[in-house]
């Protein structure tokens, strides 16, 4: 049990972590925002833990790989073509950086997801120009 309260706290720093992200992009107007964001990175959490705990003898870096094409995918429905311009990379790119924090939260990587989730709203939060 010990075992599995461990890896709720997992799912639950995973959730934070994408909820965060989540909360600066709805404040900045944009579609992909706490719920979006939160259940992606729990999501991406779930699955590493699922990996960890019940194939143990498994190798962990498939499912991430799986994790990673799947969320490919999911990105890529974010990204729009609009008269001559492209938009959503940049929530496409957050949905998978949401994902690895997950991942990295699922794993036990108890500094590398927060720092990782740090660098990412300062990503978000610089002053960009719009592609047009």
């Amino acid at each position: 049990m010990p075992q599995q309260l461990e890896m709720v706290l997992r799912l639950l720093l995973a959730a934070a972590l994408g909820a965060i992200i989540g909360f600066q992009r709805e404040k900045a107007g944009k579609p992909a925002g706490v719920r979006t964001l939160s259940l992606i990175s729990m999501g991406s959490a779930m699955f590493s833990v699922v990996s960890i705990i019940c194939f143990p003898g498994a190798d962990p870096a498939r499912i991430a790989a799986g994790v990673v094409t799947g969320i490919g995918f999911l990105g890529a429905g974010a990204i729009l073509h609009r008269q001559g311009g492209v938009e959503g990379l940049t929530t496409a790119a957050t949905i998978w950086v949401a994902a690895g924090i997950g991942l990295a939260a699922g794993a036990g990587l108890y500094i590398v997801a927060p720092a990782v989730t740090v660098m990412a709203l300062i990503i978000l939060i610089l002053p960009h120009k719009e592609i047009k």
